[in-house]
């Protein structure tokens, strides 16, 4: 008889473990002295079949022409030049608005249906604007429908956070002159009791009066002093500086204070100290004005066809609403997420807080916020206090996003662009959602902010609107 000798195998001495599925495998293995690493992956859709054959159809038969269009998004995200033109009273400048009309942050909603926050917020308007002698009044009057509330998204405005707005509200006039679009944004209330917060009482009422008598005829006669303002020229001088110009946003307004310092010392206002003393104490005002400059941007951007990056990302409390490019009149919507990774002021918790809230995610589809993240120590200090943290963050954004930014750069990045244009389909396919940089206003009582954290859109909101543009191509 033959013999026959088994091979002999050799094991290796050396193990490096990929792992796909549960981090608890990759633990294992680490706590064995190997290598290991985990992939994140998630199976597209959520393993929904439907969503898998649209994703199938957006990045096949038709990814051609959605990626044509998305280069052409991106390419007016970055090209056009938002300019700080003036400052005017709504009901004079912003198209269709006037009478007893109020517009309001997010999706269009009923005013049974809105957030404690928002409806304390519209209740100021109606009493600054002299509709209503006290807030149970301003009550009735928007819950009869004596005024007419509207989605300020659908009249070329942005406000942040539970910001309502008057016809004698004054507001910035951004002009973006590649794309011939015009768009607003309230001023900036401040801090404390304010209606932007949820607070309606007798000193948040003062505040809206002061601002439209007082701060808006200033500043607008300022910068009708000064001249047009590159809105982004500043914000990308902020970024280098540790603003996300959403959350952190002191070092992009010390930057405009300084362009508007000698108009400012010029005035002849009777109100002009106070005014210099309202804006030098208000670390936020920048805010609404990168908003209406981003507002601008993807106004332009939404007339392209058969795009799949975000145009529309906004939220009024009880919902949460996206739209897409040539669609303007679609909103793909779900409820609106809490705030997450939050930093809560003393006696403050989840359960006092509103839902997510305001237009201001206006500015993480241009490449500011959560994309800008990664050179924010402010901003890292809300997701783990590190700056690893807050990189993390932005390179969440660039799995999901179809460009970079030609002008927003991230230093500790060597100077890489911030992710800008948001695919759904990506969002879809990935599994990751935008994460918005926000603050965190009072559920019920009216007491105002309670705290600042980071916010992740709903997964549905990108789902619906996968589907429709998968339909309409189709």
């Amino acid at each position: 008889m033959t013999s026959t000798t088994s091979p002999t195998v050799t094991l290796p001495t050396e193990v490096n473990v990929i792992n796909v599925g549960l981090p608890l495998f990759k633990d294992s293995v680490l706590d064995q002295g190997a290598n290991a690493v985990q992939v994140d992956w998630r199976i597209p859709g959520g393993g929904d079949a439907n969503v898998v054959d649209s994703l199938g159809r957006l990045f096949g038969p038709h990814g051609k022409t959605i990626d044509d269009a998305n280069s052409e998004v991106v390419r007016r995200l970055n090209e056009g030049v938002p300019m700080l033109t003036s400052v005017d009273r709504a009901g004079a400048v912003i198209p269709n608005f006037s009478g007893r009309q109020i517009l309001h942050c997010g999706p269009a909603i009923a005013w049974e249906n809105m957030v404690n926050p928002l409806q304390r917020s519209i209740q100021a308007v109606i009493v600054s604007e002299g509709w209503a002698q006290n807030v149970s009044d301003a009550a009735q009057m928007a819950a009869s429908g004596e005024v007419t509330l509207l989605a300020a998204n659908e009249y070329s405005t942005v406000v942040p956070m539970a910001t309502a707005v008057g016809p004698s509200a004054p507001v910035y006039i951004v002009s973006n002159e590649a794309g011939s679009t015009v768009a607003y944004s309230t001023v900036n209330q401040g801090s404390g009791d304010v209606p932007w917060f949820g607070v309606d009482s007798d000193s948040a009422i003062e505040r809206l009066r002061f601002l439209n008598d007082s701060v808006g005829p200033v500043l607008g006669e300022a910068i009708e002093s000064k001249g047009p303002i590159d809105i982004f020229s500043l914000a990308a001088q902020g970024v280098a500086m540790g603003d996300d110009v959403h959350m952190r946003v002191q070092a992009t307004t010390n930057l405009f204070l300084r362009d508007l310092l000698g108009p400012l010392v010029a005035s002849t206002h009777d109100d002009a100290a106070d005014v210099g003393f309202f804006l030098s104490g208000n670390h936020l005002m920048f805010l609404n004005i990168a908003m209406a400059a981003a507002k601008s941007l993807v106004m332009w951007a939404g007339e392209v066809q058969n795009s799949s990056v975000v145009t529309t990302m906004s939220r009024n409390g009880t919902t949460y609403g996206i739209r897409l490019p040539g669609h303007d009149d679609r909103w793909f919507l779900a409820p609106s997420p809490p705030v997450k990774d939050a930093l809560y002021y003393p006696g403050q918790a989840p359960d006092t807080s509103a839902p997510d809230i305001g237009d201001s995610a206006v500015l993480e589809l241009v490449g500011l916020g959560g994309p800008a993240a990664a050179n924010s120590p402010a901003v890292a200090g809300f997701l783990g206090g590190r700056m690893s943290d807050a990189i993390a963050a932005t390179r969440n954004m660039e799995q999901i996003c179809v460009g970079e930014s030609s002008r927003f750069r991230l230093p500790i990045l060597d100077f890489v662009g911030t992710p800008v244009g948001v695919d759904v389909r990506r969002v879809v396919e990935q599994g990751i959602t935008p994460a918005v940089n926000t603050g965190i206003v009072h559920i019920s009582d009216g007491s105002g902010q309670v705290g600042a954290g980071v916010a992740y859109a709903p997964m549905e909101c990108f789902v619906q609107a996968v589907a429709d543009l998968d339909a309409r191509l189709g």
